[in-house]
């Protein structure tokens, strides 16, 4: 079943086409010096690198993903963007983003560097590297297979067309065209997007009417997690909290450079604080849509109503990525099925760029500057920034061929963040809040935890753990995927943090004056003489915290 597309609805995505090229091309005149190309020449307000960074997180895995998640975990998704999204970004703005933005770097490894040394630089640079080319090579493919499955258009078409134009706008704009498009973006995925949710609830009765015709175990946050037989995740309020809203969301939202960099943009300290702030109040009402629409769908679905295509990947199961499309189509007129389609189209690119973007950078200056040519000038190293660029694009391409070839690309895709981002949030906590963690601690600290979680990860996969091993890891015999994705990740953290430390007692760390600006008490305080209550940042970092206690009361 293909959903049918009009004349008004393909030139709604030309139109998106010409502005991303468009802008690329007007900004290519501003991006002179490696300030302007990796980091936008860090001149944008908290609004603009606000809704780039909530943006730089809205890709396959986010839109589609999540709402096919709902379909089978209900409410429980819903912690993924409150518990699991919100007090990590709090965290960032007021108390990692003072030691990130006054180091004056351009990466995240770049900071470990100044902290630790290049071979913890080098282990995090090269982790991250490959991360964020396989997350854009599924993000592409699963593009392309969106598109081929209910469009009817050419998967290889489909690939290379969107990989050129991000290959193209990126080029020509670096970092301040992925912003702008992010930005572009995240306007079309509200008109977009949001309707046709709030078109569902309203066609379901009601928020009320929805959640009490669904099961039990899916129409609540928290009163379901006490006993992980209760809920559909298969997984206590522990696992919720320990392995979610502490490791895999502060490892995600803190350390994952893809979000970060858009902070390092802002014009100033305050306004870098304020970015990921402003965000966390957008984030927090994205599940109207994600989760809103997965809901819809569900009860359409057991209704007999809704029909959802087979899924490529697992033939003879219904593909559950598909659930917003197919909303789209049978909420939307003409037109707006364009509008809705570009959403998603947008959204799939503003993922691959952010990747792509941050990729260069890691490889310009914490891998080519330090490995190849130590003494590039700055010219050369927007050069070699916009060829990294284009050879990130082709690998994307080529990764997203060899995505095809797996059955469980979801699986993989939760799972990588715990094997590089869970651990190394304990590397960052501990480097960051303690003078005495050393270089030595930081490097084994973090490879220990990076083996741990992959350890894990494959001990499942393989068959090798039983039930015995998912009770004394998961505390549960039959764990989810997701489940297991969660105590993964804390036992990545957990392993990574006891052994820094350990190592750290024994070995020498840096002395103080070597220190200064990384480490708290070692870091000038963020200023605001002259400023009103409003124009700080711990007062909204306040009110966004008391509303996500709000919504949690609310749906618990």
């Amino acid at each position: 079943m293909h959903i049918s597309l009009g004349l008004s609805d393909y030139l709604i995505i030309a139109i998106y086409f010409g502005a991303i090229l468009g802008i690329g091309y007007y900004l290519k005149g501003f991006t002179k010096t490696g300030d302007d190309f990796f980091l936008a020449g860090r001149r944008n307000s908290s609004w603009v690198a606000g809704l780039a960074f909530l943006s730089a997180n809205l890709g396959a895995l986010e839109i589609l993903g999540w709402t096919g998640a709902t379909m089978k975990y209900g409410m429980f998704v819903g912690h993924f963007y409150w518990i699991g999204a919100i007090p990590a970004m709090l965290f960032l703005g007021i108390f990692m983003m003072p030691f990130y933005y006054s180091s004056k770097i351009h990466s995240v490894p770049g900071y470990l560097r100044l902290r630790f040394d290049e071979r913890t630089r080098l282990l995090n640079a090269f982790s991250f590297g490959i991360m964020t080319l396989l997350m854009s090579g599924i993000n592409l493919y699963l593009m392309a297979l969106v598109f081929h499955v209910l469009l009817g258009w050419d998967l290889h078409v489909s690939m290379w067309v969107s990989a050129l134009a991000v290959a193209v706008y990126i080029i020509l704009g670096g970092l301040m065209s992925a912003i702008f498009t992010e930005i572009l973006q995240f306007f079309l995925i509200w008109a977009g997007l949001f309707l046709v949710a709030i078109l569902g609830i309203i066609d379901s009765g009601g928020i009320q009417n929805l959640l009490s015709g669904l099961p039990e175990s899916m129409s609540h946050l928290w009163a379901n997690s006490f006993d992980p037989t209760k809920n559909e995740m298969g997984v206590t309020w522990a696992g919720i909290v320990m392995g979610l809203g502490f490791v895999l969301s502060f490892g995600y939202w803190t350390t994952d450079f893809l979000v970060v960099q858009r902070a390092f943009s802002a014009k100033d300290l305050r306004s870098a604080m304020l970015c990921p702030i402003t965000a966390s109040f957008f984030k927090m009402a994205l599940p109207i849509i994600v989760v809103g629409g997965g809901l819809v769908a569900y009860k359409l679905h057991g209704q007999g109503v809704l029909t959802l295509p087979e899924n490529p990947l697992k033939p003879g199961e219904p593909w559950n990525d598909a659930t917003l499309p197919m909303l789209i189509a049978r909420y939307y007129p003409t037109g707006l099925v364009g509008l809705g389609v570009t959403a998603l189209l947008a959204g799939f690119m503003a993922g691959q760029a952010g990747n792509v973007s941050a990729f260069n950078t890691v490889w310009t200056y914490d891998l080519y500057r330090v490995l190849i040519k130590k003494d590039a000038s700055d010219s050369h190293l927007v050069w070699v920034g916009r060829v990294t660029t284009l050879v990130g694009i082709l690998i994307s391409v080529a990764t997203a061929y060899v995505a095809m070839h797996f059955t469980t690309i979801m699986d993989y895709i939760q799972a990588i963040f715990s094997w590089v981002n869970a651990p190394l949030f304990a590397t960052m906590l501990l480097g960051m809040f303690s003078a005495r963690i050393t270089s030595a601690g930081a490097f084994y600290g973090l490879l220990l935890g990076m083996i741990t979680s992959f350890s894990i990860f494959m001990g499942f996969k393989l068959g090798i753990f039983g039930e015995g091993v998912a009770r004394i890891l998961c505390f549960s015999p039959n764990p989810s995927d997701m489940a297991r994705n969660l105590w993964q990740a804390w036992w990545a953290f957990f392993v990574c943090f006891v052994a820094t430390v350990a190592i750290s007692v024994f070995t020498k760390p840096k002395p103080p004056e070597e220190l200064k600006g990384l480490v708290s008490g070692l870091t000038e305080r963020a200023k605001y003489e002259g400023l009103s209550w409003y124009q700080k940042p711990v007062p909204w970092a306040l009110l966004s915290f008391l509303v996500l206690v709000f919504i949690n009361v609310v749906f618990f």
